[in-house]
């Protein structure tokens, strides 16, 4: 394969816009390419949980997955629109989350996102995730998106908490549980 990027900066986007496909341009807080972008910062986050060490290789595994498909639906949602994310990959997460998830003590309250370093990017990374969920429904509002593009994201962020909470428990970190008795007078 030749050098797909040969040069980084083009100056074509001086003007707030970018092309997706050939002779269009779109201005660059459109909704689209707001959920392109927020999908790539989820992606980033992702990367950062990977740059740590890991004693539970399945979570490693899941993650270094989850960016390559990531990256391809970055790509689904630029025209011309090339399907990337199917139903398989949806029933993968939800057995990843049931798997994990067995192991783990039952939740009998919320969680406040921490841990440890792992398990709070991990959370970062979640919030992220329902923001990228929320910017591809706004845009589904304007133009219809495959239905396993918002099934994948709303399962993603599942994945992540359930991941936050496996890193937590590896670390013998101590899960902070919501106190709702704080706000009661």
């Amino acid at each position: 394969m030749g050098h797909r990027l040969t040069k980084i900066y083009t100056k074509t986007g001086d003007d707030g816009k970018t092309s997706l496909e050939v002779g269009k341009r779109i201005l660059k807080s459109h909704i689209r390419l707001e959920t392109i972008g927020t999908v790539d910062e989820l992606n980033s986050f992702i990367g950062f949980i990977l740059a740590h060490n890991f004693n539970d290789q399945s979570v490693r595994n899941c993650l270094t997955k989850i960016q390559q498909e990531l990256f391809n639906l970055g790509g689904e949602l630029c025209p011309p629109y090339y399907p990337a994310i199917t139903d398989e990959k949806i029933i993968e997460l939800e057995k990843i989350i049931d798997t994990w998830n067995a192991s783990l003590p039952p939740l009998k309250e919320f969680i406040m996102p921490g841990g440890n370093m792992k398990s709070a990017a991990c959370h970062m990374a979640r919030t992220v995730c329902r923001r990228a969920e929320r910017c591809a429904v706004a845009l589904h509002t304007e133009e219809t998106l495959r239905s396993e593009i918002l099934k994948y994201l709303n399962r993603l962020s599942d994945v992540l908490f359930v991941a936050a909470r496996v890193l937590a428990h590896e670390a013998h970190s101590e899960e902070v549980l919501w106190d709702h008795t704080r706000n009661k007078t």
